[in-house]
């Protein structure tokens, strides 16, 4: 075996065993959430030594900060896929606030993202990290929407942190109701009344695609 070969698989076993620890992270933050999971558990679960966590990751807050990771970036990921992908800007935009709904409903985002980020790595810290990898995302559909001649012509930057702000207090909402589906579809339909708002009179004509992501969310009878 050559030196070089010896080299790859030593880099693809660390790889591997980083990758089974994260894997295990997420579903014991997910479940017990970060006060409730031991280091223990976590490695015991991925199969390695504690040793070799601690390889990888300093302590529990950077392994709970790799975890949060890989759940952003496979939401955000995802999102990014739609907004930029091909067909109407209108309807893309439409698509991507529907997905970020659900994703508002997964248990690990609902848990490691929105509950226990902020606690775990600070305020400050959490909102840095959750800008880096939405905001990209928000502004693409908000800057795709205003070529498009779509939407009027509005600040890219300020439109793009006034979204984020409400989709951010939207999956706050979703994730501490009662009743997350509901919630979720409150607040897509009031957010797409929101932006429906700023659309052109001419783009939202005769043929053009519906302004509405879901059925508008039923009332509760009042007695």
């Amino acid at each position: 075996m050559s030196v070089a070969t010896a080299r790859s698989r030593r880099l693809e076993y660390s790889e591997s065993t980083r990758d089974a620890l994260v894997d295990s992270a997420v579903e014991l933050f997910t479940k017990r959430g970060y006060a409730g999971t031991s280091l223990d558990e976590v490695a015991k679960r991925a199969r390695v030594t504690k040793g070799a966590l601690y390889h990888h990751f300093s302590g529990k807050q950077a392994l709970f900060e790799a975890a949060f990771d890989i759940v952003e970036t496979k939401a955000m990921r995802r999102l990014g896929e739609i907004v930029t992908g091909p067909g109407h800007p209108w309807e893309t935009a439409m698509a991507g606030l529907r997905a970020y709904v659900r994703v508002c409903l997964d248990p690990a985002f609902q848990r490691i993202v929105v509950h226990e980020g902020p606690v775990v790595m600070g305020w400050a810290r959490w909102r840095e990290a959750e800008e880096h990898y939405s905001f990209s995302v928000i502004r693409a559909s908000v800057q795709a929407l205003v070529e498009a001649g779509e939407i009027e012509e509005v600040p890219v930057e300020v439109m793009t942190r006034l979204l984020y702000g409400a989709l951010s207090a939207g999956a706050s909402m979703i994730a501490g109701a009662a009743d997350p589906r509901k919630a979720s579809e409150e607040v897509a339909w009031s957010i797409t009344k929101v932006i429906s708002g700023l659309r052109r009179p001419a783009a939202a004509g005769a043929g053009a695609p519906t302004a509405e992501p879901a059925d508008r969310p039923s009332r509760r009878r009042r007695h």
